[in-house]
């Protein structure tokens, strides 16, 4: 089987041999045990699983957050030969329904698919009849809330496991604490506890804050010192917007990326970084995660991240390659107030988000009692301006509001045209058609989805004008006409962010917020935050025994690059300058042992000894017995 593996590695991955723990890791997976791996950024975590499905019979199952990740995936591994499909939101039914299909019936070995498609119906009969080798959950610390990421539709993976309960499940994270790791294990159901574990330690990334006012000035300042590309990462999407022009306008290539720009634009700025065109990306966030670029110089946080683990993933997107990069906090004097009012935003009074509730039920026009399961194409901006409410305050209730059950937010991704017939079947053939083209597309939408009068469904308008025989603006305008008639409920194709109902509405009173996701939530956000500023302030300690101490609760070794070990090094070189001369001028009136060097210099022992030896390699000093002599020139 070893042998399997190294040739299967060098036939899709041309590597010659496996990567620390990767070894490890698939061979714990081969055996059938629930395993978590967490490994940093850029370790090679996906060959954990694609490896073990390659040699192995069967499908695996991947789950992932990102519909940008799951195609990216799927394309590298169809470049390779390797026949992947991903199932998200952005598909239609029938696209959907292919797909799962080929899974059960073709030869797909790899099918990727976003946490909350695990509860459709449809997904679940499906799965029930793949040949299913292995289930594998990527940036597994969402399933955990007491993560700094936490993502409530992750918990529906539980159900899937119930339905595969002999397919072992692998876990893979770049960054959770020891309590977040053994939360991960419960909520996946491990048979028995299976912890692999990387070293947190990047021996080529020099970390470092700066503390400053005048942050273009640093900024600048590191552009011009460090060739290559980078990332500089905002928190707000104005600011973004800003450092961007600011760099463009200091002759830099620059871009920005953050979540307001529709799909098409983010990708073209993404390619353009990617592939070069463009040297630094300022972003939010959002940008960077699940993409491969090995060769990133630096990364620069323009404002601090609110966790020690978001900041660790951010800045281990530099030097994937393993060669020297950066990666840099500029930390302003008014930053750490500046974040705690960002905190106190992150959640807002009870009443408060109550009373966004309510408004936000009747902007998208649901009565109480009523709505459930419905969706809206909504615009956050405009609610905000409807309401008079900041945007980040009703993106945290948001928030909130969808970590206790009520609503899902689906951001990320296209969204196919869904439909709903408003009237029963019965009542639909007693309405008289404007023509046979009409009454043509009504058959053809309802030979082809099923449900549709009970609750929305995805559909396919393409598809629709196909088998009807009619062009698509044909489809599109018959149905904003039935529409306006009130004969259905229709949201066409569109890239906008969309509002699920997750229950019927309540009244505002009634809307109760849990502990664990509130006030729990809270104080777990601001020991994160303080474990940041902890690494931020500090002047001494080296920044990456900070780091792996607190992911590991181990004591490494000084890294001897970040700002902190560079320091000493200076402070003990000027030192060690200082000792010499000191030990000069003492032997100069008379030899001497070292033992009495030392209790005559004021200072530090074992440098006072390594400054005489260096005395010694130059021919400065010699000895004689067991004294020391000034060679006199």
């Amino acid at each position: 089987m070893e042998q399997k593996l190294l040739d299967t590695l060098k036939k899709y991955w041309h590597y010659d041999s496996f990567r620390p723990m990767q070894s490890e890791a698939i061979e714990s997976v081969l055996s059938g045990r629930d395993t978590l791996v967490l490994m940093p950024t850029g370790g090679g975590k996906s060959i954990i699983y694609q490896l073990p499905t390659l040699v192995n019979d069967g499908i695996c199952i991947v789950v992932t957050p990102l519909i940008a990740l799951m195609k990216d995936q799927v394309d590298r591994l169809r470049r390779m030969g390797i026949p992947a499909v991903a199932v998200h939101s952005g598909l239609s039914s029938r696209q959907i329904d292919i797909a799962l299909d080929n899974c059960v019936y073709g030869d797909v070995k790899f099918l990727y698919v976003a946490p909350e498609r695990l509860s459709s119906e449809m997904f679940r009969l499906r799965v029930d009849r793949m040949n299913v080798s292995l289930l594998a959950v990527d940036e597994a610390h969402c399933i955990s809330q007491w993560g700094y990421d936490f993502r409530p539709a992750y918990l529906r993976i539980k159900e899937l496991r119930r339905i595969l309960p002999d397919t072992p499940v692998l876990a893979l994270t770049a960054s959770a604490t020891p309590q977040v790791a053994k939360d991960i294990m419960q909520q996946l159901e491990f048979a028995e506890p299976n912890i692999l574990q990387s070293s947190f330690l990047r021996p080529n990334l020099s970390y470092s804050v700066r503390l400053t006012d005048d942050k273009e000035e640093q900024l600048m300042r590191i552009v011009n010192n460090v060739p290559g590309c980078g990332i500089v990462y905002v928190r707000m999407r104005e600011t973004a917007e800003r450092v961007a022009n600011f760099l463009i306008e200091q002759g830099e290539s620059a871009s920005f990326y953050h979540g307001g720009l529709p799909n098409a634009e983010r990708a073209i700025r993404q390619d353009e970084w990617v592939s070069g065109k463009t040297r630094i990306m300022v972003a939010t966030n959002a940008f960077g995660m699940g993409i491969d670029k090995r060769d990133v110089r630096f990364v620069i946080h323009y404002t601090m991240s609110d966790s020690l683990e978001s900041y660790y993933q951010e800045a281990g997107r530099a030097g994937r390659d393993g060669r020297r990069s950066y990666a840099v906090i500029l930390m302003a004097s008014d930053d750490n107030k500046r974040i705690l009012n960002i905190f106190e935003k992150e959640f807002p009074d009870i009443p408060l988000i109550q009373s966004v509730y309510n408004d936000l039920c009747a902007y998208l026009g649901v009565a109480i009692g009523d709505g459930k399961e419905a969706s809206f194409v909504f615009n956050i901006y405009d609610f905000c301006r409807h309401v008079k409410q900041p945007v980040v305050t009703v993106h945290n209730i948001i928030k909130l509001l969808q970590l206790n059950g009520y609503i899902t937010l689906v951001e990320d991704c296209e969204h196919p045209a869904r439909l709903m017939f408003m009237t029963t079947r019965d009542e639909l053939y007693s309405i008289k058609m404007q023509s046979e083209k009409e009454e043509q597309i009504l058959r053809t939408i309802l030979r082809l989805y099923t449900g549709i009068f009970s609750e929305f469904r995805p559909i396919d308008e393409m598809e629709i004008a196909a088998h009807s025989r009619h062009s698509y603006e044909e489809v599109h305008d018959l149905l904003k006409r039935l529409w306006r008639a009130n004969i259905i409920r229709y949201i066409p194709t569109n890239h906008d962010p969309l509002i699920f109902l997750d229950e019927e509405r309540l009244p505002a009173r009634d809307v109760y917020i849990a502990p664990e996701t509130y006030s729990h939530r809270k104080e777990l956000m601001l020991e994160r935050f303080n474990h940041l500023l902890h690494y931020v302030n500090e002047e001494t300690e080296c920044r990456s025994r900070i780091i792996e101490q607190y992911f590991c609760d181990k004591i490494s070794e000084p890294c001897g690059i970040c700002d902190n070990c560079l320091a000493k090094k200076r402070k003990n070189r000027t030192q060690s300058a200082t000792f010499e001369e000191q030990i000069c001028t003492l032997l100069q009136a008379e030899p001497m042992t070292i033992k009495e060097l030392v209790a005559k210099i004021v200072g530090n022992e074992q440098l006072i000894i390594e400054a005489t030896r260096s005395l010694i390699d130059k021919g400065v000093i010699l000895t004689e017995g067991i004294k020391l002599k000034l060679v006199q020139k």
